[in-house]
């Protein structure tokens, strides 16, 4: 075990910067229990089974409400610094060292072929605990960055907003006219971004888009929200053409949001100058939402994964999270509803689909 330990804390000591600051304890932190783990492994019988599912890291938990060394080994060093590459690095060079003595030492034949085995399905399965409990404990400290990140930007820009409309309200000249529609057009896309990041937080916390339904006319919200968009794109020509029955119960704030989205990317990664259709369709069972733009077509590798998040295309002068197209899916899947989208030569179509319904719908 010493030898082992020794060779565990030599390692772990070149993880820098997180090692640099580490003592021996730490840097051993719960080594000697992975080891002390992976022993009784293998002097524990198994079947087949069993060690066909902890070869792939699947190894049945018989104490589901305890963490295993690996797991609480991998919380620590998460905490410490230690990045992925790092951790998975510890184990790779564990396995080595131990094989490297039990050959030194032990001088292992052909008969101990099944412990060598054994061993490394032991050392794959603590890999995967600890990767799993690494991960969780990444992703935690990321909801927590983007809780506090959009909590305490919401002031301060709110007092750029505020500042902005006071400063054309107060009528003092063209320049300060044009300076406060600069601060009024950035800090709104602020606004959007931080909107953005903050139902990213909450749809990866499990929580999903809040949706607050009110009885809503979609042709006038959409009439609405294309003179808004208009006036930020003077440019780009949009086209608005509604057919049927658009009322139902749809959360506006949200819809808004939503056809924002979809404006916005088919401006950025449209053609330039071209114009950008709005197709709204009353049927009986709901609404279609179709909005179109010309340009290139989308690869067809990519486009299964443009609703994905962080997956941003390639627009000059358009800087973005990603998060855009995400926030249209999980808007539509929280009112009942689904996106597609399609690409051939020279146009890409996206289409929402929301059922039609009323207070009292279920």
């Amino acid at each position: 075990m010493s030898a082992i330990l020794a060779k565990w804390e030599e390692f772990a000591a070149t993880c820098e910067p997180a090692a640099s600051s580490m003592g021996p304890l730490e840097l051993r932190d719960h080594a000697q229990q992975i080891l002390e783990a992976i022993a009784l492994d293998l002097s524990t019988p198994e079947s087949a089974e069993e060690q066909a599912l902890k070869s792939v890291g699947l190894a049945r938990d018989n104490s589901p409400f305890r963490e295993t060394a690996a797991q609480t080994h991998a919380v620590i060093r998460a905490q410490s610094g230690y990045d992925i590459k790092q951790l998975i690095a510890e184990y790779r060079a564990l396995r080595a060292s131990v094989i490297s003595l039990w050959t030194d030492v032990c001088r292992p034949t052909a008969d101990h072929l099944q412990d060598v085995i054994r061993f490394n399905e032991s050392i794959d399965q603590a890999i995967a605990e600890s990767v799993g409990h690494f991960s969780a404990q990444v992703d935690q400290g990321r909801n927590i960055l983007l809780g506090m990140l959009g909590h305490d930007m919401r002031t301060p820009l709110q007092t750029v907003r505020l500042t902005a409309r006071q400063l054309l309200r107060l009528n003092a000249g063209s320049e300060v006219a044009v300076a406060a529609g600069v601060l009024t057009r950035s800090s709104a896309h602020l606004q959007a971004l931080l909107d953005d990041l903050v139902d990213f937080n909450r749809a990866n916390l499990g929580l999903g888009i809040g949706i607050t339904p009110k009885d809503v006319d979609l042709e006038a919200l959409c009439a609405q929200q294309i003179e808004q968009l208009g006036v930020g794109f003077p440019d780009t020509p949009l086209q608005l053409h509604v057919e049927g029955d658009c009322r139902g119960y749809w959360d506006p704030t949200r819809l808004h949001q939503l056809l924002g989205n979809l404006v916005t990317n088919a401006i950025y990664h449209g053609a330039p100058d071209q114009p950008v259709r709005i197709d709204v369709v009353g049927e009986d069972a709901g609404i279609l939402i179709e909005l179109g733009n010309s340009g290139p077509a989308i690869d067809p590798q990519m486009l299964p994964l443009i609703f994905e998040p962080l997956q941003r295309g390639k627009s000059e002068g358009h800087s973005g999270l990603g998060l855009g197209l995400y926030i249209v899916r999980e808007i539509a899947r929280g009112h009942g509803g689904s996106v597609a989208a399609r690409s051939i030569s020279g146009e890409t179509v996206f289409s929402v689909r929301l059922p039609r319904r009323t207070a009292r719908s279920p």
